[in-house]
């Protein structure tokens, strides 16, 4: 089948520093020739800014993810010289767990509260629920939430709190508000006029319910949280069309209205997706900004102990079970601006960059992978804890920070480097292990993610966790990938998510070492100690 009998696909990956466009070609082959393709016609990114308070506050400009969007959308279409008349469809995927508040126009009403604002711990305590409190939340609260939602917003992170906090101090701004949306349903409204909610997004709030057959907002979930049900969006499935381009959308992006709009998902749900893991009991580890690993599931399951619950996927009838780790790649970038910048610096230079595209994302990666390579594995006993803003999982504490242990007179640079490098990959067998006690997580794990296109730091992954790593093809788009198969599946062109992301190829594979396991060993032992040795000294020093 020739590139002419394609059907171009326009994906939006809306992260935390940046947004990526990619225009796709997905073509349709029978098994015997190969399978269904999808194919990276062209991509284009934009930065933008995350404003950090000493509160916790982190928050973002949503009309700067508007501009993002309509900039790299004319940029990819400049750059493959496709015609808007010929795009079939548009999707997103997205960070989660962001609070956009906006009014009956659609636009925002004060800065989005981001998955990683942690400001409302007070509102957490105060409306918690009444009653015997475990992980934070009064049983009253707590009970209804695990059987209804199947999760609990156990952290000060989660988006009731966020809702409280903006009531209780904001009061002309929420008395203003018409919806309660997500990061990628305020670009949905702006481009289509519609407030939706995709199933995933839902769930992540903890006010709908979950159980199989159901998936509606819960009122007495809405009334125990103090949310009120006329500001929830309609909620709808990923692979649903929720509208076409509006005239005054399509003119700022440099579209055609009336350009089919799918709602896409959160990155939890459509990462998965684009790595290819999609049937029950498959596994993947991603490493970008953030970190995670996460199984799916045909059941819901939670545990409050470790923070980890069962998450609505974007396909229909399964959950992702998800361990996260909020600063993955992200202790990457420290590496760079606080370690290593004028090595770096000189090194970046030299090479074609944007910043936030493929080429910063791999010559990042590659220098400190190139840097450490005379290091031995387990860093000469040098330990790093990788939580440079909190512990989500197995342990919630918004004040944990990093920390290196095993420095002596020896220590440089370069092992400093490796033992970051090292840690994050050290984190995910904690999150493994947190994920074991309730659910079984593969003995092969799908890689995505920036990190992912680093064979050294595929490696330390497969030799730190003991698993076969498999990174697939194009990994730092895996979620504009599971975005671009949600309209694939939208416009009738797969069956399902499970059938669309069989066109998911693998890049490499990668098998652990044994000569290496002795040493990762020594340090996971030393890592996954740290936290409760420590908990009290990370209280103190927040003052």
């Amino acid at each position: 089948m020739e590139k002419a009998d394609a059907t171009l696909l326009l994906a939006y990956d809306l992260g935390t520093t940046g947004l990526k466009t990619c225009l796709y070609r997905f073509i349709r082959r029978p098994p015997a020739e190969g399978g269904d393709e999808l194919g990276l016609a062209g991509s284009a990114s934009a930065r933008y800014a995350l404003s950090l308070g000493p509160r916790g506050e982190a928050e973002q400009d949503v009309e700067d993810w508007w501009r993002a969007m309509a900039a790299t959308t004319r940029e990819v279409l400049a750059l493959t010289g496709a015609d808007p008349r010929a795009i079939a469809g548009i999707s997103f995927c997205a960070q989660m767990q962001a609070l956009v508040l906006v009014g009956e126009d659609g636009r925002a009403l004060r800065p989005a509260m981001t998955y990683m604002d942690s400001r409302s711990e007070a509102e957490k305590r105060d409306f918690g629920g009444k009653g015997p409190r475990i992980a934070g939340l009064g049983l009253g609260l707590l009970l209804p939430s695990l059987l209804i939602a199947g999760g609990a917003a156990a952290s000060a992170k989660d988006p009731p709190w966020k809702y409280r906090w903006v009531e209780r101090n904001e009061p002309e701004v929420f008395a203003r508000t018409s919806r309660w949306l997500d990061a990628k349903e305020a670009l949905i409204a702006r481009a289509t006029g519609r407030f939706v909610m995709s199933r995933d997004s839902a769930f992540a709030t903890f006010l709908m319910d979950s159980r199989p057959g159901k998936f509606r907002w819960s009122p007495l979930l809405a009334r125990l949280h103090g949310v009120r049900l006329e500001h929830l969006p309609e909620i709808v499935e990923s692979t649903e069309k929720v509208g076409g381009l509006t005239a005054a959308a399509a003119a700022e992006l440099g579209l055609e209205p009336g350009t089919a709009v799918f709602a896409g998902g959160g990155d939890a749900s459509l990462i998965g997706v684009g790595a290819g893991a999609t049937e029950p009991g498959a596994s993947h580890v991603y490493i970008g900004t953030s970190g995670w690993v996460s199984t799916v599931t045909n059941r819901r399951v939670v545990d409050t102990d470790r923070m980890i619950a069962s998450v609505v996927g974007a396909r229909p009838g399964f959950y992702n079970y998800f361990a996260e780790q909020e600063t993955s790649g992200k202790c990457l970038e420290w590496v760079r601006d606080h370690l290593a910048l004028d090595e770096v610096g000189v090194y970046l230079s030299t090479v074609e960059r944007r910043f936030g595209g493929d080429g910063e994302w791999r010559s990042l990666v590659d220098f400190l992978c190139a840097a450490i390579a005379d290091e031995e594995p387990g860093a000469g006993g040098l330990v790093f804890a990788p939580w440079l803003r909190g512990s989500r999982c197995p342990d919630e504490d918004p004040d944990a920070r990093g920390i290196f242990i095993g420095i002596g007179l020896d220590t440089g640079k370069r092992r400093l480097i490796r033992a970051v490098v090292e840690g994050i990959a050290l984190n995910k067998r904690i999150l493994i292990d947190a994920c074991e006690k309730k659910v079984p997580v593969a003995r092969t794990l799908r890689f995505a993610g920036g990190g992912a296109l680093s064979d050294p730091l595929c490696r330390i992954l497969a030799d730190a966790t003991g698993r076969t790593v498999e990174a697939v093809e194009e990994p730092q788009n895996a979620g504009a990938a599971g975005a671009a198969l949600v309209a694939a599946v939208g416009l009738g062109l797969a069956a399902d998510l499970g059938a669309a992301s069989r066109a998911v190829r693998v890049r490499k594979s990668f098998a652990p070492e044994s000569a290496n396991a002795a040493a990762y060993e020594r340090n996971y032992r030393v890592l996954s100690r740290l936290y409760a040795a420590n908990r009290r000294f990370f209280a103190e020093l927040r003052g």
